[in-house]
């Protein structure tokens, strides 16, 4: 599938039916466009079967929950739709987008209790989330944001509003010729990238920055359990960002970026070694198990 995301075949599950991929529009007072009341997942099926999937519908439904906005479906009630939705569009290896939103209705302010809340599914084929990185080691710049405190906002939420930044620091990073951008948070420790955890090799252990100011993403959890499985030493913890220079080696991971290695953060240089390389071949051989 090519061309622009609004003009494509297909079939959109919208609202408990499919309908045509063209015809899946809002109405442009939908509140979500506003004020950012959107929550979503990002999922991928290999071979006929979604990776993690009611994992990713039960953090979908958690998300609503943080933002007060419940999500009018059960996670049998979304599993179904994904299904539905890949089917529908004859996908079996396919990025999979779940979204739900406050639409239109009775109130057009901040408050939005009295608009319905909606849903969506769309299903695509979509490769590697970073191009041939996965190879050499992708590039990434240094963020000029920072992630706020979760004083400030639901971290644990995976929220549309809280990726403006993330859009911002990105456009700055392909600008200068880098595949994405690396956050520090409100305090000033490596916190993640603009959609992916990273994690960190040295003298055969991992380091991951804790997951109290930063979304814990599904696949960061799922590749801390194979680490483990395999007999390597995890650390969670406050990274300060001078530490990067005694780091070997490093990784991204998440449903779109998957196991993806870094060659380069800003000044910092890093080999895409032999346990970076084992993970992100684990990681592959669990998902299409």
């Amino acid at each position: 599938m090519a061309g622009s995301y609004d003009d494509r075949d297909g079939k959109i599950w919208m609202d408990g039916k499919l309908v045509e991929w063209r015809d899946a529009n809002v109405h442009i007072l939908t509140h979500a466009m506003h004020y950012a009341s959107s929550v979503f997942e990002g999922e991928r099926a290999y071979n006929g079967k979604i990776f993690k999937s009611r994992e990713h519908s039960a953090r979908l439904i958690n998300s609503g929950k943080l933002i007060d906005m419940p999500i009018p479906y059960t996670v049998d009630e979304i599993e179904a739709a994904k299904v539905e939705t890949l089917k529908a569009n004859g996908l079996t290896d396919a990025y999979v987008r779940v979204v739900a939103w406050r639409g239109s209705g009775e109130e057009m302010g901040v408050a939005s209790s009295k608009n319905p809340v909606r849903m969506a599914v769309a299903v695509w084929e979509w490769g590697a989330y970073y191009g041939d990185a996965k190879m050499k080691g992708a590039k990434l710049d240094i963020a000029q944001w920072k992630r706020p405190s979760p004083e400030t906002i639901p971290t644990a939420a995976k929220a549309a509003g809280l990726y403006m930044i993330c859009t911002i620091s990105k456009h700055a990073a392909e600008a200068k010729g880098c595949s994405d951008a690396l956050f520090m948070d409100y305090r000033g420790y490596v916190a993640e990238a603009t959609g992916a955890n990273v994690f960190f090799v040295k003298d055969g252990e991992v380091h991951t920055p804790i997951p109290d100011a930063i979304l814990n993403g599904i696949t960061r959890q799922t590749v801390i359990g194979m680490l483990k499985d395999r007999g390597i030493t995890v650390h969670e913890r406050r990274i300060m960002p001078e530490e990067l220079a005694d780091m070997e080696q490093c990784f991204l991971t998440g449903t779109a970026a998957e196991v993806t290695p870094v060659g380069q953060i800003g000044d910092y240089m890093f080999e895409v070694g032999a346990l970076t390389r084992q993970i992100a071949e684990d990681y592959e051989a669990l998902v299409r198990a």
